[in-house]
């Protein structure tokens, strides 16, 4: 309270106290007794009036002690289990607990972690993957103050996110660890790491990098060994030395049949070798039948003819034959795509061959295109027959959506020829390229695709390929932008496949130390997609039968199911929408392996740099007498006493305002009592 404020109040005093003085003091004929009720009565009540008008601030403290933190984070990974460190870190957990000296200096909060952090309810040491460097930044964010310990459980073996001993180089909070595991170094054989990729095209060799690593002090011999299905594909002997203790071995195995082909890996044991499990990596290479035969009939001889072939065996797995007209009828069953080039009427029986068998097509039309022909064999394509030619240049039309495409400078491409008119086209159609005479657009097509009833065609009005081409390498250095588009284009009318209302994406296997997800679209009549649809995923094992009905939840623009936690096996599965005749199947397997029981004794020297980039001290499980006393004495850790003041004004006080009116009624019954009123 300010001085100003007790002259105030000091001021107040007196003046109720004239005033009191002047009404019940002076020339005054009641009783001395009655006088000095009355006129108490009076002088209290003046002087709470004054007192609010004056509002004095009445200004409390409230103490209170917070203990520091202190944050125990455990390792929940199946490889404390597989290194036998499950009882111990349970103990330590027990004794952390069970001490009062800990519980008393310190506020204990305790975590763990694995595939996720959590606060700490319960331990399994089952979960198959170790994010330290998560957990790290997990909890200094919440815990405020940076001078708070944490207690890091585990063995520092981490198998997901980024390098912790160098994450810890940002977190304030002194980081104590405590190494589980045996930290006496044996003899071990390993797959460190086996590289290979996810698909590999039928007849094709794929690739396999292995990297091979030992711990030991002697020379050793041993085997490196690929099967599959029990036979061996690869055998190489391999040598390591104290030295000369990691080997990368490079390989290139043939895939000869389509599907998922799974093999084992393996580096064959030594006798002293304690721990064999990382001597084995399983791995899968789905092999891809995309090989397509595709027919070029044409009657004329053209630079466009060789571009094409060019173009389109850019992708190895693509073949182009080329025939006449009358040699073509016969074998069009044979390939998956026809090209038409500059059709004349020597292409009757094509044309009907191409109609009875509901083959996909691509017309190449030119100045030596006979458009009365064309124009009667089909009817999705019409052009007014004329002797005249002219010149068009491309624009690509942004809005087409049948494919991906990319803008490859079009509008800088050389005129193609073509015969005078404009290009009708019966069927819905999408276009690529829009048609451009002299910089004005046209209205009509230059390049188009169809879709009508599974089959797909195309037209290309104009010829001179080979100068688009040509063009494009002078430009980029590279055919790779052109033989791209036309490589889209011709990948497109080689597949029938339709748009479903049900589109579901999976992978062929799957590893189960990684999530398990299958993920689906559903589209309603005007494929627009409907988030009000409830899916379902039925999932079979092949081998047990066994069968779980799962809800796939909505997540953005698509439905997800996480398949998390299923045994190892080949599984099949359909998605159905509920209160709809739609569904779609599929099947996938998953591989074992479990990265938690690669290691064979604890990271000790990157928990060592840990404690050491934050001021903290790195234990051993013998050690707790000493970790106690490091926590209990250090000097850093110390309750922080808090002052809370709070500042009320009188006018707030509403207890006096209530003493002013019993004080006024008071007076009032005494006056009344007395015939004064």
């Amino acid at each position: 309270m300010t001085a100003q404020t007790i002259l105030l109040l000091i001021l107040a005093a007196f003046i109720a106290c004239v005033i009191t003085v002047f009404m019940y003091g002076y020339k005054n004929k009641l009783s001395t007794s009655l006088k000095w009720i009355l006129g108490l009565l009076r002088f209290f009540t003046l002087l709470g009036v004054m007192v609010l008008l004056i509002n004095p601030k009445i200004t409390s403290k409230t103490y209170t002690v917070t203990k520091p933190t202190l944050s125990v984070l455990v390792d929940n990974s199946a490889s404390i289990k597989e290194l036998n460190q499950d009882s111990i870190c349970n103990k330590w957990i027990s004794l952390i607990e069970e001490n009062t000296d800990l519980q008393n200096k310190f506020s204990v909060s305790y975590f763990k972690f694995g595939n996720e952090f959590k606060e700490l309810d319960s331990l399994s040491f089952t979960e198959k993957n170790t994010q330290i460097t998560a957990a790290l930044k997990a909890v200094s964010e919440i815990v405020e103050d940076k001078t708070n310990p944490f207690i890091l459980l585990t063995d520092g073996n981490q198998t997901l996110g980024s390098d912790y001993s160098y994450a810890s180089k940002t977190i304030q909070n002194p980081i104590f660890p405590i190494v589980l595991g045996d930290t006496t170094k044996y003899i071990d054989l390993k797959i460190e790491q086996l590289n290979t990729n996810r698909y590999s095209f039928l007849n094709n060799k794929f690739p396999i990098e292995a990297i091979l690593t030992y711990s030991g002090n002697k020379p050793i011999a041993t085997q490196f060994t690929i099967k599959q299905a029990g036979k061996t594909v690869f055998k190489q002997p391999i040598n390591f030395s104290e030295y000369d203790n990691v080997k990368t071995v490079l390989i290139r195995l043939p895939a000869t049949k389509v599907g998922l082909q799974t093999y084992t890996a393996a580096l064959t044991p030594i006798q002293s070798e304690r721990n064999t499990a990382n001597n084995y990596r399983r791995f899968a290479v789905e092999v891809i039948d995309q090989s397509t035969k595709i027919l070029v009939v044409s009657d004329v001889i053209h630079p466009d003819l060789g571009t094409l072939k060019k173009a389109v065996e850019t992708n190895k797995q693509r073949t182009v034959l080329f025939k006449k007209p009358t040699e073509a009828a016969a074998i069009l069953n044979d390939y998956e795509l026809i090209i038409l080039y500059q059709p004349t009427g020597t292409f009757l029986q094509v044309f009907k061959a191409l109609k009875q068998l509901s083959k996909n097509y691509f017309i190449i039309a030119g100045k030596h295109t006979q458009w009365d022909f064309l124009n009667r064999s089909q009817k999705t394509y019409y052009k007014e027959v004329t002797q005249q030619t002219e010149e068009v240049t491309p624009q690509l039309n942004p809005n087409y959506n049948a494919f991906a495409l990319d803008d490859i400078g079009f509008s800088k491409f050389p005129p193609l020829e073509t015969t005078f008119g404009e290009l009708e086209i019966k069927t819905p159609n999408d276009i690529i390229l829009e048609q451009y005479i002299n910089g004005f657009a046209t209205n009509s097509a230059l390049l188009a695709t169809t879709e009508e009833n599974t089959i797909r065609t195309a037209i290309l009005d104009g010829e001179g390929l080979w100068k688009w081409r040509a063009y494009s390498y002078l430009e980029e250095e590279s055919f790779q932008n052109f033989d791209d588009f036309i490589g889209k284009i011709v990948q497109y009318l080689a597949s029938n496949k339709k748009r479903s209302r049900l589109e579901v994406s999976h992978k062929t296997f799957y590893y189960n130390n990684r999530p398990v997800t299958i993920t689906a679209q559903y589209f309603d009549k005007n494929y627009e997609f409907d988030k009000r649809a409830t899916l379902i995923i039925s999932l079979t094992n092949k081998k047990t039968k066994e069968k779980k009905v799962l809800p796939m939840l909505l997540n953005g623009n698509f439905y997800q199911v996480d398949l998390s936690g299923i045994d190892e096996g080949d599984y099949a599965f359909t998605v159905s929408v509920k209160n709809e005749n739609l569904s779609r199947s599929g099947s996938f397997t998953l591989l074992d392996y479990n990265v938690e029981k690669q290691f064979l004794s604890p990271d000790v020297t990157k928990l060592t740099q840990v404690a050491t980039n934050t001021n903290g001290k790195t234990f051993y499980p013998s050690e707790f007498e000493q970790f106690l006393n490091q926590l209990l004495t250090d000097n850093r850790f110390k309750p922080i006493e808090k002052v809370a003041e709070k500042t009320l004004p009188l006018i707030h006080w509403k207890m006096l305002l209530a003493i002013i009116a019993s004080l006024l009624l008071i007076e009032w019954f005494v006056r009344k009592y007395n015939g004064l009123i």
